[in-house]
C-alpha cells in the first residue's frame, strides 16, 4: 500500500535490502569475471578479458536486473522459508538462459561453456551469501531488533494458536497486543507466559494500529472476522504502510501448494493435493543415490575407526540391528553403531519406571546401558552414520520422517499413518527441532507437515540445519 498520514516506516527493512542489492551485485560480478577467467584458462584462449568487456558487463547487469524484477528481495521472504532461495535460483537461471540466447544470436567471441560455468559458480555463492545474511537477520530478531510491530486479531482460541505458533521461532512480529472478540473489559489476554493488553475489538482494529504505530496486523480467523470484516479493514486501511497478514486455517499445507484463481469477483483457493510418485520424487531418489554414495565413500575411514573402538570399549558387534517400518509399512534393518552395551535390550524392563521419553518411546538422560565411546557417538550423532546404506540401497532417504518401530507403529491412529507415506530420513524436520526433546504431538505435527509439503530445497535447507545441530548436539542424549 501507498504510504499515507498512518504509514509507520520500517527502517531495518530498507536498510537490509540495501545490503543485499550490494552484495548480490558484488557476488554477480566476481563470478561474472571469476568464471570468464576459469574457462580461458581450461580451454588456453589467450584474449584478455578487457576485450570481452560489453558482453560480460551486459550479463552482469542482466543477472542483477532479473533477481531485482522476480523480487527475490521481497521483505515478506527475509529470513523466511525456503521462497527467497528458490527465487534467488529461479531469477539466476532465467536470466542465465536470455543470456545463452541473447550470445547465440549476436555471434559474441563468449566461450561456449561460459554460461555454464557462471551458473555452477554464481548460484552457490548467491545462496550462500543470502544465507550468511539470513543468519545475521535471525540474531537481530533473536535480540529484540529488526520486527515489524503487529497486532493479532480475531477469536480467543485462534489468536492464542498464532500468536504460539509465531513464538516458536523468530518470525519477524513482535506481537505488541490483540484485538479479541468479547474480551475489551479485560486488561490482557495469557499466551503461554506472556500476558498480551488487549487494545480493542476487532471493529477498531484499524484505528487502534494507526495509535499505535503497528506495522502489521494479523487476522486469525473466528466468527467476527469473516469476509466482509476483512474486506472493510483492507478499505481502513488504505493510505497506510500498515500489513494486513491473514492466518491461513490450514496449518498442514504450506504455501506453494496453495493457488488463487479469480472467476468474475470470486477468489478460489487451489489446493494441490500432494502426491507420493512422479519427477520429484525420482528428483528425491537421485539426490539420495548421490549423497548416500558420497558419504560412505569419504566416511570409510571414520567407519573403520568407530568400529574399533566400539569393539575395543565394551564385548559385542560394532554395528546394532533394529527393525524398522519404511515407506508403505514394510520393514526393513535398520543399522546402527552399538551406543549401548550388548545386553541393552535385555535390562530395558528394569528401567521402564525411569522413562523419560514421550509417551511412545523409552528416552532416559543418564541411561546406564550407554557406553563410554557410545555417549561421544550420540553425541555427535556418529552412531547415525552406517545408516547412509540404509540410504544406497532405497530403504530410506537422506531427508524424511523419523523411522519408527514396528511397536509405534502398531500404536498408530490413522491419520498419524501419514507418516509412512514416504521413506523415513536419516534427518529429518525432528532432528533439526530438538530430536529426543520433542512430546509425541510435536513429533507428530513436524513429520506430517514434511510429509504434506517436502521439496528439495526444504531438504538440502534441512541438510544444512542437520549440521549446525549435530555440531552443538541439541538434543542428542
Amino acid at each position: 500500500m501507498a504510504g499515507g498520514g498512518g504509514a509507520h516506516p520500517r527502517p531495518w527493512a530498507s536498510g537490509y535490502r540495501t545490503r543485499l542489492i550490494v552484495c548480490d551485485a558484488v557476488t554477480i560480478v566476481l563470478t561474472v569475471v571469476g568464471a570468464l577467467q576459469a574457462v580461458l584458462l581450461a580451454t588456453e584462449r589467450t584474449a584478455p578479458i578487457w576485450s570481452m568487456t560489453m558482453p560480460y558487463a551486459v550479463a552482469a547487469a542482466v543477472w542483477i536486473s532479473a533477481l531485482a524484477m522476480l523480487h527475490t528481495r521481497d521483505e515478506r521472504l527475509f529470513a523466511v522459508g525456503a521462497e527467497e532461495y528458490k527465487r534467488v535460483m529461479g531469477a539466476s537461471t532465467v536470466a542465465i538462459g536470455v543470456l545463452a540466447v541473447a550470445f547465440l544470436s549476436l555471434g559474441t567471441n563468449a566461450p561456449g561453456s561460459y554460461l555454464l560455468v557462471t551458473w555452477i559458480i554464481g548460484v552457490p555463492l548467491l545462496l550462500l551469501e543470502r544465507w550468511s545474511w539470513r543468519r545475521w537477520l535471525t540474531r537481530q530478531r533473536q535480540a529484540g531488533r529488526a520486527l515489524s510491530r503487529a497486532i493479532v486479531v480475531g477469536g480467543v482460541d485462534d489468536v492464542t494458536q498464532v500468536i504460539a505458533q509465531m513464538s516458536r521461532c523468530p518470525s519477524g512480529y513482535a506481537v505488541v497486543g490483540v484485538a479479541v472478540d468479547g474480551l475489551t473489559s479485560r486488561t490482557s489476554l495469557p499466551v503461554g507466559e506472556r500476558a498480551l493488553p488487549v487494545l480493542s475489538s476487532p471493529a477498531a482494529v484499524a484505528s487502534t494500529a494507526r495509535r499505535h504505530e503497528v506495522q502489521t496486523i494479523v487476522v486469525a480467523g473466528g466468527a467476527s472476522v469473516g469476509p466482509a470484516f476483512v474486506k472493510r479493514l483492507a478499505w481502513e486501511l488504505e493510505g497506510t504502510s500498515i500489513d494486513l497478514v491473514l492466518a491461513t486455517r490450514l496449518i498442514e499445507v504450506a504455501g506453494p501448494r496453495i493457488h488463487f484463481q479469480m472467476i468474475d469477483d470470486l477468489p478460489l483457493m487451489h489446493v494441490d493435493i500432494p502426491r507420493f510418485e512422479g519427477g520429484k520424487h525420482v528428483a528425491k531418489r537421485a539426490l539420495d543415490i548421490v549423497g548416500a554414495s558420497a558419504a560412505l565413500l569419504v566416511l570409510a575411514p571414520l567407519f573403520v575407526a568407530i568400529a574399533i573402538a566400539v569393539r575395543l570399549d565394551t564385548p559385542g558387534a560394532p554395528l546394532f540391528r533394529q527393525e524398522r517400518v519404511g515407506r508403505g509399512g514394510r520393514t526393513f534393518t535398520l543399522l546402527k553403531f552399538r551406543s549401548m552395551s550388548a545386553t541393552a535390550e535385555q535390562d530395558l524392563a528394569a528401567l521402564l519406571d525411569r522413562d523419560e521419553g514421550n509417551g511412545m518411546l523409552f528416552k532416559l538422560h543418564d541411561d546406564p546401558r550407554i557406553t563410554r565411546v557410545g555417549r561421544v557417538l550420540r553425541k555427535y550423532s556418529l552412531d547415525e552414520l552406517p545408516q547412509f546404506w540404509n540410504v544406497l540401497v532405497g530403504e530410506m532417504s537422506l531427508v524424511g520422517p523419523r523411522p519408527p518401530l514396528v511397536s509405534e507403529v502398531e500404536g498408530y491412529e490413522a491419520h498419524v499413518r501419514r507418516r509412512l507415506y514416504l521413506k523415513p530420513g536419516l534427518t529429518g524436520p525432528w532432528q533439526v527441532s530438538g530430536r529426543s526433546d520433542l512430546t509425541w504431538e510435536e513429533s507428530v505435527r513436524l513429520d506430517l507437515h514434511y510429509i504434506e509439503n517436502w521439496s528439495l530445497i526444504g531438504d538440502v535447507m534441512l541438510l544444512w540445519r542437520t549440521m549446525h545441530v549435530v555440531v552443538h548436539h541439541v538434543g542428542a542424549y
